[in-house]
Order: C-alpha cells, then structure tokens, then sequence
C-alpha cells in the first residue's frame, strides 16, 4: 500500500477517504464558494496538494454527475497532476466552464481523481501489416 502526504488548504471540506471495494477513483471538493454565469471559467481550488510516490502521477477528471448538478464541464477534459507537482504551494484546481449560470459550493463533490504508474518506456515498430482482426470501422462500434 503506498502513503501520500496531503497538505489542505481549507478545515471546511471533508479530509480524502479511499473507500475499499466501492470504487478507485477518490472525489475532490470544491474548497471556496463560485458563482459563474454561463460561458464563463473559473479555476476552482480542491483544497489539497499532494506529495505523489516517485513514478506516478494523478489523473483528474469530472464525476458522471458534475455536469448535470453544476452545469459545467473541465476545459482540459483530463487533468494531468505529476509527482514534481508537489511543492506547499502547489494547490490542485479543477478548470470549469460554466454551460449555465451556477454555484458550487464549498465541500460540493465536483471532480474524482486515481493515482497512475507513469507509462513505461516504449519504442514504435514500423509495419506494412498488423495481425489483429480487422473491425473495419470507427470507435468500437466499428461504424462509420
């Protein structure tokens, strides 16, 4: 099992829980008060910085639910948080985009993140042909 070290920014939201057997994603929470009309953005602090394992970092990304409860989406669609990102000061933020005027409150569940390996070192073979089946399509549904 690996130890993080947490630093947060606000005694108002509730301290980060792993919950065994539920799911691995952990929700973050939105550490102040933000009002934004639609079309605007706002970068909105989680209230942590974390000292990440060397080798890993955290993906962040909406909960199925941020968009219908807020009304906003993450501009970057993946947030990316690496282990060199790790400093006092180094507060996590979620970027919205506000679709609707809205409110997220403070200790509102907006944004859930895991922790990841780094990919490992790979190399490219160039190939006329691949042995797989071919799906002949798009996406997974193989249609076009």
């Amino acid at each position: 099992m690996e130890t993080i070290k947490i630093k947060y920014f606000s005694e108002d939201i509730e301290r980060l829980a792993y919950i065994a057997g539920k799911s691995d994603w952990i929700d973050l929470r939105a550490a102040e008060e933000i009002r934004l009309k639609k079309g605007e953005s706002a970068l909105i602090p989680l209230g942590v910085a974390m000292e990440l394992p060397r080798g890993y970092e955290a993906h962040v990304i909406p909960r199925s639910s941020t968009y219908k409860n807020f009304g906003i989406i993450q501009t970057n669609s993946c947030g990316l948080i690496d282990e060199t990102y790790c400093g006092d000061h180094d507060q996590w933020f979620f970027p919205a985009l506000a679709m609707r005027d809205t409110v997220i409150h403070v200790n509102d569940r907006i944004c859930q993140f895991r922790i990841m390996e780094h990919q490992p070192e790979i190399r490219f073979e160039e190939t006329d042909r691949l042995t797989a089946e071919d799906r002949g399509g798009f996406g997974s549904t193989g249609k076009q």
